[in-house]
């Protein structure tokens, strides 16, 4: 008798569409690539005029246009750029943010992820999850810190890209949470001062403080009309102290670049400081419960081959408070992955 046929179509079909997925993740670093491609060449700013076909977008850029046009073609297919029935390419909403020297440009950001440095760096997870330490400094030599520390070119990639990646966080930051009418607000680690401008900009009562590393904080962005005489800059290393005095103390996505002995130091810096009736705020994607998408697990990964870091859950960051001396006190949701945990003394 016949051997009965058990396949049906479908699961033939879910077969089928279960393989394209695997092909889909394992072809994601070409996604990355053809993003570096497209900022290169600076496509979005040839398109702030209106559609080009890729034959012209190769003439103005140098380049050629059947290439250039697939890359293309394939960003479209993600939301990137739009393909018109002509073939001529149009902005989207996603790709007119790639444009330079606009207001919430973010094409310093991608320049900075998707840097040989980063890729590198990503491509030595499998030897990351083998021996539980991260890849960078196998290949730099250095903890990636340090690195930055003794390398100009690299350290103003992450400060330029760090700055276009805050920019919209930072407003969202300024928006969502009820700050103070009066007081000091110290951030801590505030890098350029994206942040502390958008809040001392709609906090008017506000003074405050930018603290970071010398050559960061000496790039800062906040001498400008509207928040004059209300800031001054300390530089200075956060693992030993940070200035004292301060009302508000803010850590916005600085405690997942460290492991929990790291950010156990930085959190105890701010307690010391901390007067009777401080706040502080840390402000970084909460990992979620369950299998659904979520942006800080991507970015999990790579603090994982960055700093031996991590994203961290609710439950996480409530013990590294706790062993701070610190405790939640509530948690503020922000219109992105970011979410503001307020703690007190404990």
């Amino acid at each position: 008798m016949p051997r009965e046929e058990t396949t049906t179509a479908a699961t033939t079909t879910t077969t089928a569409a279960d393989a394209a997925l695997l092909v889909d993740l394992a072809l994601g670093h070409l996604a990355s690539a053809a993003l570096r491609t497209a900022v290169d060449h600076r496509i979005a700013d040839h398109l702030a005029d209106g559609p080009l076909h890729p034959d012209e977008l190769a003439r103005r850029t140098g380049t050629s246009g059947n290439h250039l046009g697939r890359v293309l073609r394939f960003l479209a297919s993600r939301g990137v750029f739009r393909e018109d029935h002509g073939g001529a390419f149009h902005l989207t909403p996603a790709a007119a943010q790639l444009r330079t020297g606009v207001p919430g440009s973010q094409h310093p950001g991608i320049v900075m992820i998707t840097d040989d440095m980063y890729r590198r760096t990503s491509g030595g997870l499998t030897e990351t999850v083998r021996t539980g330490e991260p890849s960078f400094p196998r290949f730099y030599g250095a903890p990636y810190f340090a690195y930055l520390e003794s390398d100009d070119a690299a350290r103003e990639v992450f400060d330029a890209g760090m700055a276009a990646f805050s920019a919209p966080a930072d407003a969202l930051v300024a928006e969502v949470f009820d700050f103070p009418g009066t007081g000091t607000v110290v951030d801590v680690g505030g890098g350029r001062g994206g942040l502390l401008r958008e809040i001392l900009e709609r906090h008017t009562g506000l003074h405050g403080v930018l603290f970071d590393r010398g050559a960061t904080a000496g790039d800062h962005i906040l001498d400008v009309p509207s928040v004059a005489g209300r800031w001054r800059v300390e530089a200075g290393d956060f693992f030993a102290s940070v200035p004292a005095g301060g009302d508000l103390y803010v850590l916005k996505q600085i405690l997942h670049d460290w492991d929990d002995a790291d950010g156990l130091r930085i959190l105890r810096s701010c307690r010391s400081a901390m007067a009777p009736g401080s706040r502080l705020l840390v402000i970084d994607p909460l990992i979620p419960p369950g299998n659904d998408p979520h942006p800080g697990k991507a970015l999990d990964l790579a603090m994982m081959t960055l700093f031996d870091s991590a994203e961290r859950t609710l439950d996480d960051l409530d013990a590294l408070l706790s062993r701070a001396g610190l405790r939640r006190t509530r948690i503020v949701a922000t219109p992105s992955p970011t979410s503001i945990v307020e703690a007190v003394a404990a």
